[in-house]
């Protein structure tokens, strides 16, 4: 991987406009999945700028670096079959959709960055056609194998007009977690447009803004993830695409996230009041405001100055520390905080595809979670935050032998013998 393979953009992805304002710079990184082996561990590993940007004009977040999705996706690690929280909300996520739209048996749904297939195998045992596409060729591969028709390819404009041809219109398209990833999102939406029947919708998750900042979740921003959502510059965007942005709702998926559901702007689907209400809570928070998002910064700094010290005390006591989950969101947080393989001994994470390798860039090995009761650190710093509970719930007996766990967002805390806020030292 060189630097040719990140460009700059140079204007808005959502509105087109140029007037752009950096308001959080975090440390470079390597590509957040880019888990390496053993031949790759003692080679350096490319970092590309993590700047952030403000439109001025329609008030949308973003990075203008981006990297080849190619490097990103093609030998993807992420599965969420591996997460039984995410099995349960995406077939949550299928029951409520067909709930509240009502599908004709055998209605195609098409998923965009359909993953291992969890969200299509959910409508498929409801009685829909599933198609899946996702660039990850292993991952697609595997899913077809499972059940799940996939087809390994980016999402684009052609492709869409292929399947339409081919397959006909699609009761619903949906787009999870992934509908920040795309540097051309006109392009999706013209595409997902070109699939959607006249009565059709399109229903999508992602990272809420408001959610960011308010909890200080700076480690959800990182490569893969280009665009900072916010409605009010969805709404707009939606409309100059000929479609309709007519619902959204705030979910507690990723630390919070929103599902916003979209129809063709001359669809059967009218706003129910739901985008106008959240619209009007953003502004009461400033998300149109770039000084807002230069006061994240500063709240990012404190919490960095808070888990550094508390790191610092533990390895000053010649205690051990482990890390537990190796999500995309770790590479940020632990190289904007300056943790590596000095403060962390391993890493344990349930996913087979990772287990065995080396994190991105600090190059910590990744382990099945049995190293725990194997090794006995003495603490474990959960960088899978948004599964902290489970996590805890699950590991009670490392608890029961005296081990500690830290959780650093939304807030730091220690759980242990006593649980405690930290502000230095536990």
């Amino acid at each position: 991987m060189t630097a040719e393979t990140c460009r700059r953009r140079e204007i808005c992805r959502l509105c087109g406009g140029s007037d752009l304002t950096l308001v959080l710079a975090l440390t470079p990184t390597p590509p957040a999945n880019a888990f390496v082996d053993d031949a790759a561990k003692s080679k350096p590993q490319a970092c590309f700028p993590l700047d952030v940007f403000f439109c001025e004009t329609c008030n949308h977040v973003q990075l203008l670096d981006v990297v080849d999705p190619a490097v990103l996706f093609e030998n993807y690690v992420y599965v969420s079959g591996t997460s039984p929280s995410f099995v349960k909300h995406f077939d949550d996520y299928a029951s409520a959709l067909i709930d509240r739209f009502a599908p004709a048996e055998g209605s195609l749904v098409i998923d965009i960055g359909s993953n291992d297939g969890t969200l299509l195998a959910a409508f498929q045992k409801r009685g829909l056609r599933g198609l899946g596409i996702d660039p990850a060729r292993d991952i697609a591969a595997n899913a077809t194998k499972a059940g799940v028709e996939t087809i390994a390819d980016f999402f684009s404009l052609g492709l869409a007009c292929k399947i339409a041809t081919e397959r006909g219109h699609a009761a619903i398209v949906t787009a999870n977690n992934v509908f920040a990833h795309a540097d051309d999102l006109t392009e999706i939406v013209q595409g997902v447009r070109t699939l959607l029947a006249p009565d059709g919708v399109f229903a999508f998750e992602v990272s809420y803004l408001a959610d960011v900042v308010h909890d200080t979740l700076f480690d959800t921003i990182y490569h893969e993830h280009l665009a900072y959502h916010s409605i009010k510059p969805l709404e707009t965007f939606f409309a100059a695409q000929g479609m309709r942005l007519f619902a959204v709702e705030h979910i507690a998926s990723h630390g919070g996230s929103i599902r916003g559901i979209a129809g063709l702007i001359d669809g059967a689907h009218p706003a129910d009041g739901s985008v106008a209400a959240l619209i009007t809570e953003e502004q009461a928070a400033g998300l149109d405001r770039s000084e807002t998002f230069k006061a994240f910064a500063a709240d990012i700094d404190a919490l960095g100055l808070q888990l550094k010290a508390l790191i610092k005390d533990i390895k000053a006591d010649g205690k051990t520390i482990a890390g537990f989950g190796a999500p995309a969101k770790a590479t940020t947080l632990m190289y904007h905080f300056g943790i590596g393989a000095d403060e962390i001994d391993f890493i344990v994470d349930d996913s087979p595809l990772k287990q065995g390798l080396y994190s991105p860039g600090t190059h910590i090995p990744v382990v099945a979670s049995g190293a725990l009761y194997k090794r006995r650190p003495d603490y474990v710093l959960i960088l899978a935050w948004n599964f902290a509970s489970a996590i805890m719930d699950k590991h009670s007996a490392f608890l029961d032998g005296g081990g500690r766990f830290i959780v650093p967002l939304p807030e730091l805390k220690t759980f242990g013998p006593q649980t405690q806020t930290v502000n230095g030292a536990p």
